[in-house]
């Protein structure tokens, strides 16, 4: 009985049309195992860092005006510092960046020299800080040393992860077979750009404002 109806002519259609199916998706399973989509899934993943790293920049940027006010209550002399702080957060704020800034080498460097500038002008606060016991007891400045600090910490984090994402990126699109995805399919992917690490930004004095001695930051965050 069983070797009759697998040759009835009804039987070897929905096994032939189950071959058909089975063949049909076979190149999509190909495909997808080649790493078709790739491209658009680094692209994205990158995408998601960067805006990690704007929250942090602009995290940082909220806190400086309070920051600045709290040291003139105690250290009004330092003006010239503190007006270092004022100008370089005011670059920051003022800064458009363009929508193809990731792959715009000149806007992609005006930001990281911009925020670089800022990282450096509160570095050198802490050479004030130090100089006014009364200051670093103050428990408002207190409070934004601790914001501030975990805000560093997490600014060096999202720029971790995004440049390990772009480097996963780019790395796709110059290698097989991500070179012929991009050919085939992904033409305007285009590679996008890194934070470089300047020697000055490198040697600069960690954002510190706790009791600990003025020394270079060895991690070149770059800001």
């Amino acid at each position: 009985m069983t070797e009759f109806l697998e040759h009835r002519p009804g039987t070897r259609r929905v096994r032939w049309r189950s071959w058909l199916g089975l063949a049909a998706l076979l190149p999509l399973f190909l495909l997808t195992a080649c790493g078709v989509n790739a491209i658009p899934t680094y692209e994205e993943q990158a995408k998601a860092a960067w805006s990690q790293v704007l929250n942090q920049y602009q995290r940082r940027a909220d806190l400086v005006p309070n920051l600045v006010e709290t040291v003139k209550a105690y250290a009004a002399h330092e003006s010239e510092t503190l007006q270092a702080i004022v100008e370089a957060r005011s670059k920051v704020a003022q800064t458009q960046l363009p929508a193809d800034v990731l792959t715009n080498p000149e806007a992609f460097k005006a930001f990281q020299d911009n925020q670089a500038a800022l990282t450096g002008a509160l570095s050198r606060l802490l050479v004030v800080v130090e100089q006014y016991p009364d200051l670093k007891a103050n428990q408002n400045f207190l409070a934004l040393q601790s914001q501030l600090e975990g805000t560093e910490n997490r600014i060096s984090v999202a720029r971790r992860d995004y440049i390990e994402a772009v480097r996963v990126y780019n790395t796709e699109l110059k290698t097989i077979p991500g070179r012929w995805w991009k050919a085939l399919l992904y033409p305007d992917a285009q590679p996008m750009e890194s934070f470089t690490v300047a020697a000055d930004v490198i040697n600069a004095p960690k954002v510190d404002f706790g009791t600990g001695t003025t020394g270079s930051s060895g991690s070149g965050s770059g800001g």
